[in-house]
C-alpha cells in the first residue's frame, strides 16, 4: 500500500477497510509501537493496547460481532499539529449475533507519523453497547 501522506487521508482509507471487513489491512495502517486507548471503557474492558500485535488481537474478530454499514456524519478536524486529527463520526450497522441495529457515536484523537497510526484515543460511549453482550468481543476477559 502506498503511504498516505495526510492523517485525514489515512483515516478515511482505514474506515473503508473497516467497511470492507479487512482487519489485517486496517491493522497494517498502524505503527509497530502504536497505542490504542479507550478512556471511557467500562470495568473489565481494555483501556490501553500497546503495539500493532495487541491492536490486531483486539480487532481480529470485529466483523464477527459488528457488521458495519456506514460512517455517516464524518467530520475530520485538523489540529495545530499537522500529524494529529480529531474525528467525529457515527458507525452504523448491525450486531451480528442478535441482528439488532448498531449505532455508535465516536470522537477520536488520532496521531500519525510516517504514514502510520502512532496513537489513537477512542472516546466511544460504553452506554451505547447492548447489555446482551452481543458486542462483547471488546471485553478484556474474553
Amino acid at each position: 500500500m502506498p503511504t498516505l501522506a495526510q492523517p485525514a487521508d489515512l483515516y478515511r482509507h482505514g474506515l473503508q477497510l473497516l467497511l470492507d471487513k479487512d482487519i489485517p489491512a486496517w491493522v497494517d495502517l498502524w505503527d509497530e509501537d502504536g497505542v490504542f486507548e479507550f478512556p471511557f471503557a467500562p470495568e473489565g474492558w481494555p483501556r490501553r493496547l500497546e503495539g500493532k500485535a495487541a491492536v490486531f488481537d483486539y480487532m481480529r474478530d470485529y466483523p464477527d460481532h459488528i457488521d458495519l454499514h456506514d460512517f455517516p456524519d464524518l467530520k475530520i478536524h485538523q489540529t495545530l499539529d499537522p500529524e494529529t486529527i480529531v474525528v467525529e463520526m457515527r458507525g452504523v450497522g448491525r450486531l451480528v449475533p442478535s441482528g439488532d441495529p448498531f449505532d455508535m457515536t465516536y470522537v477520536a484523537v488520532v496521531s500519525v507519523a510516517d504514514g502510520r497510526i502512532t496513537h489513537y484515543r477512542d472516546y466511544w460511549n460504553p452506554l451505547g453497547i447492548p447489555q446482551s453482550g452481543a458486542a462483547g468481543f471488546t471485553r478484556g476477559d474474553r
